[in-house]
């Protein structure tokens, strides 16, 4: 080898080694201008904490019931500093709970009559933001709407799960909180929702997702935006990702709704249709306007 193939070898090498080495410190400063974020959720019914297999008095007539089912997407994440700026919380990629700006909360785990969902369940979402104090959180109880009309079976985790979705039409199922009756209060007939799922009957479901939305067949997308997207902007003061933790009450977001009865020519409980007077204090403690309300404030979440 010359003496110039030596020195160009040479001089390659070290600019290799001094690429490297300017990669690193900028990881370390990165690492360093941002901090790790675990937003924390409980659930629970009343004074009690949710678990399939046990049972629950709820709503105005304290309906004795069961879960089935309880899990929710929630999006668009957010922290707000000391200075009153609002930073997105960036999620983790971990290819199962969380994709993109999306997460699923997920309380259920396929004991007792939930025998619809999954073993594992999540009570967190993971991610990052800039180093600082944050002293409140803001959130999508939904789907945004470029992810909303995927199909489940071709889309990434967690927006693979079926049993999470209608159809391309109205899209996923934002929240999925489920019930069956301890005691016969109404038909047992199995009910064919205009979506096409079959739900049986003397149960209350709630699947919170867009209605209203236009197509010429559910298999296809809708050509406009939905007339009901049936999203919730939550925001709460007083959070530091650090001490507190979010509570999900489903008493709260059932007190205002007799379990007992179903609006005829329905489905069971609520499934977020314009019509359904069923829907109405469900969507009010969603934080969702419903049937004529312009404004209404969520009970669903709160700050512990």
């Amino acid at each position: 080898m010359t003496k110039i193939m030596k020195s160009v070898a040479i001089s390659l090498s070290t600019i290799g080694s001094l690429l490297l080495i300017n990669q690193y410190y900028l990881l370390q400063t990165n690492a360093a201008q941002t901090q790790d974020i675990t937003v924390k959720f409980a659930a629970k019914v009343g004074n009690q904490p949710f678990r399939c297999g046990s049972n629950y008095q709820l709503g105005k007539s304290q309906t004795r019931v069961t879960p089935l089912d309880f899990r929710f997407y929630i999006s668009d994440i957010s922290l707000v500093d000391n200075n009153n700026k609002t930073i997105p919380l960036v999620l983790t990629q971990d290819g199962k709970w969380q994709y993109q700006n999306v997460a699923l909360i997920d309380f259920e785990d396929k004991t007792g009559a939930c025998a619809n969902g999954t073993v594992e369940t999540r009570d967190v979402v993971i991610g990052q933001v800039p180093q600082g104090k944050y002293k409140a959180i803001k959130f999508t109880l939904g789907v945004p709407e470029n992810l909303n009309h995927e199909d489940s079976t071709l889309a990434p985790s967690p927006l693979n799960l079926t049993s999470l979705w209608w159809n391309w039409q109205f899209g996923y199922k934002f929240a999925r909180i489920d019930f069956a009756h301890l005691e016969k209060t109404q038909s047992t007939a199995t009910h064919l929702y205009k979506n096409g799922e079959k739900e049986a009957g003397n149960a209350f479901f709630i699947h919170l997702g867009s209605t209203g939305c236009q197509a010429e067949t559910s298999s296809q997308k809708p050509t406009t935006t939905c007339r009901y997207p049936n999203i919730a902007k939550i925001n709460l003061e007083n959070f530091d990702p650090s001490k507190n933790t979010i509570v999900i009450d489903i008493a709260k977001l059932l007190e205002n709704t007799n379990l007992n009865r179903n609006q005829a020519n329905t489905a069971p409980g609520c499934m977020s249709e314009a019509n359904d007077k069923d829907c109405t204090g469900i969507m009010a403690g969603f934080g969702i306007p419903f049937g004529g309300q312009t404004t209404v404030k969520q009970s669903f979440f709160s700050i512990k």
